[in-house]
């Protein structure tokens, strides 16, 4: 479906001229594919006039567009609920549920659809491949024979028509289709690329399947799981060199496709470079440690190079989940005994001879690579004919899963000039996975592009009013950054209250002024002690409770670092062990005196929900997800437009495998214009 192709379509506009300029403008950014600055004015026209359609349709067409599908789900339904006769938003929802693998609810939108306008080609394409997807293979084939009354030259109902062949195991009749429809068009890269499965997995007939993915890759030269695809087809021709090529060129497009590295790893283990293969599955099991296969080939890679340590390591998780795995245990023996440790050899090969004899054997029967390998091609297949009936992820997978995006790395290390993304399909960029930072107290207000809210507390604008500080103070989500001007404003500041409180009767606030210059300048330590002042003179004074954990933070952050720089040399000195313990108890410290504080603050101003949020990341810090949640959605509560607070809940929800809450709020945080949430849901639900 074209999406600009839903934009063309006019909509009456029921709204007054301010709406309707708001409108015309975020519609504007959609066809500049600004997307999630289109997000941020329809927004503006939703929080104006929310009984209007038109906003949340337009909406929901962003968010699909940044692949936001369960938002767009809920944005094309409130279009619906406001005006039942707007058949994009049918066909928007639909979309949206058919991607999240609601396919009756799908039917039911194409089907609502169709009956505003009979003779729509995308709607009834897409109502047919749900159809066929349900395994109502007679009502689909009846929707793909009206598309085709309508339109005979319609290729995607011949490519559709191949899927439902190929579900129902008829490859002859799915064969003819993706023919017809090549012959009817030239530019379809899924046509090819069915087409060759057909050749490959049917015939064998790995030239012509070669030949119809060099076709898909001139198509779509950027999709790296051709390239994987077609390394497949090109190993089968023996051509090693071809393959190893596609296999390099996939992950260059795609460096954390977990498929690319252990298929290359497979290879180079056959062409004997051992230690290029064993880092591919090093690379496969860091990603996903339950992945079988690849810790099987890394256990026998490990023997072939005499790595018997790292064997014994793998043989026993091997074991671990197969214990009646005989030749396993002889494999752990013989490295055992590599290694010297003759009493471990013999009890791994007498456990070997036990199982022999229960089974009343001498060769070693069971193959758990071919169990697995068996159970991983069924599962597949399943998936491919049957992707209505797919498992729901269990919470582990989630846990695994979210936990692989935060350790796969950027390969690319030099930096688009333009690297402040925030046009286009920005949900593709590979960025870092990092929760929203703390609030905290400063002279700068942030800039934000994306028109985001003013985080605005009374007590801040009670002191500011006051005037008795060297600027407006704010609050701020992350660190300014500052130049050398603002620095040397900073410390004359810093000399003049030293002057001040030198020769003047002290006063809690300008011990304040002054810390919080010293925290602007990095001197947190300094800062403390003028902020003990300021508490000491006055008790109620809510901000500086703020500002103490401010300082308490900044310590926390300052002594990770220094410990993330020492790591290569401590971590070889003689007291590395109780240096580390000494640190770990100093953290667990200035966090609890962090949580005292904002503990303070909410009990000084209980509706103080940027006190909530930062007390959430010290939880999260501690490693109390449950209560970090609960303090998230506190903050919440008080601030319902709090977009970061709604990010880092949903990271947390995922982080406890949780996926249904944690895209919910992921999506919300992007509707509100938190940008890496349209890059986490695509990798959490792809």
């Amino acid at each position: 479906m074209s999406l600009l192709a839903v934009l063309a379509m006019a909509m009456t506009a029921h709204a007054q001229i301010n709406t309707d300029q708001v409108v015309s403008i975020g519609r504007n950014a959609l066809y500049f594919e600004d997307y999630v600055l289109a997000i941020q004015y329809f927004n503006q026209a939703i929080k104006a006039k929310p009984f209007l359609a038109e906003p949340y349709f337009y909406r929901s067409v962003a968010k699909i567009s940044l692949e936001d599908y369960q938002g767009a789900e809920q944005d094309a339904g409130m279009a619906i609920e406001r005006n039942p006769f707007i058949v994009d938003a049918y066909q928007v929802r639909g979309v949206s549920r058919q991607n999240l693998g609601n396919f009756r609810g799908a039917v039911e939108d194409y089907n609502a659809g169709l009956k505003l306008m009979p003779e729509d080609k995308n709607l009834l394409i897409n109502l047919a491949v749900c159809q066929s997807a349900l395994k109502d293979y007679d009502e689909a084939r009846q929707s793909f024979d009206r598309l085709l009354q309508i339109d005979r030259r319609n290729d995607r109902a011949y490519i559709g028509l191949a899927q439902m062949n190929l579900a129902r195991r008829d490859t002859a009749a799915a064969l003819e289709n993706l023919n017809r429809g090549i012959a009817l068009s030239k530019k379809n890269a899924s046509a090819y690329v069915m087409r060759s499965e057909i050749y490959t997995r049917s015939h064998h007939d790995f030239e012509h399947a070669l030949a119809d993915m060099d076709s898909a890759i001139m198509l779509e030269p950027r999709y790296a799981g051709y390239f994987i695809n077609r390394a497949f087809m090109k190993y089968n021709l023996d051509d090693y060199f071809g393959a190893m090529s596609d296999y390099d060129y996939a992950i260059s497009l795609d460096p954390a496709s977990q498929e690319a590295h252990f298929n290359r790893g497979l290879l180079r283990a056959e062409v004997g470079d051992n230690n290029k293969a064993i880092s591919d599955f090093d690379f496969v099991l860091k990603a996903n440690p339950s992945n079988f296969m690849a810790l099987y080939n890394r256990a026998l890679l490990h023997m072939r190079t005499r790595q018997f340590r790292e064997a014994v390591n793998d043989f026993t998780a091997i074991l671990k989940k197969y214990p009646n795995f005989e030749a396993g245990y002889m494999a752990r023996g013989e490295a055992k005994r590599r290694m010297g440790d003759n009493k471990g050899s013999e009890a791994d090969m007498e456990r070997a001879m036990a199982i022999f004899r229960r089974n009343k054997t001498h060769v070693s029967t069971f193959n758990p690579a071919e169990i697995e390998a068996t159970a991983a091609i069924k599962k597949a297949e399943q998936r491919a004919l049957n992707p209505v009936e797919d498992e729901p992820e269990t919470a582990e997978e989630i846990i695994n899963r979210f936990n692989t995006l935060l350790t796969v790395t950027e390969s690319d290390p030099v930096k688009s000039e333009y690297s402040n993304r925030q046009r286009g399909h920005i949900q593709n960029d590979n960025i870092e996975i990092e929760p929203m930072p703390m609030y905290t107290l400063s002279y700068y207000a942030q800039d934000n592009q994306l028109g985001g809210n003013t985080h605005y507390i009374r007590e801040i604008s009670d002191l500011n009013d006051t005037r008795l500080l060297p600027g407006n103070v704010t609050l701020i989500n992350g660190e300014p950054q500052l130049s050398e001007g603002d620095i040397q404003r900073h410390f004359a500041n810093i000399e003049y209250y030293n002057s001040l409180l030198h020769q003047a009767r002290p006063r809690s606030v300008d011990y304040f002024a002054r810390a919080l210059d010293y925290l602007t300048v990095k001197n947190p330590d300094a800062a403390l002690c003028d902020v003990d002042s300021a508490i000491s003179l006055s008790p109620q004074f809510m901000l500086a409770f703020m500002l103490r954990a401010d300082a308490h933070y900044m310590q926390y952050r300052m002594a990770q670092a220094r410990d993330d720089n020492a790591d290569g040399i401590v971590g070889e000195a003689p007291d590395a062990r109780s240096h580390a313990m000494l640190r770990q108890r100093q953290d667990i410290t200035t966090l609890d005196l962090m949580m005292a504080d904002l503990d303070q603050a909410i009990k000084l101003s209980p509706k103080n929900m940027y006190a909530y949020f930062n007390k959430g990341n010290v939880y999260m810090l501690q490693g109390d997800y449950t209560s970090a949640i609960s303090c998230y959605t506190k903050a919440i509560e008080q601030k319902p437009d709090l977009a970061e607070a709604y990010y880092n809940r949903g990271l947390m929800y995922l982080r406890m495998g949780n996926k249904t809450l944690g895209v919910e709020d992921l999506s919300k945080a992007g509707e509100l214009g938190i940008i890496p949430s349209y890059n986490v849901l695509k990798r959490m639900t792809r």
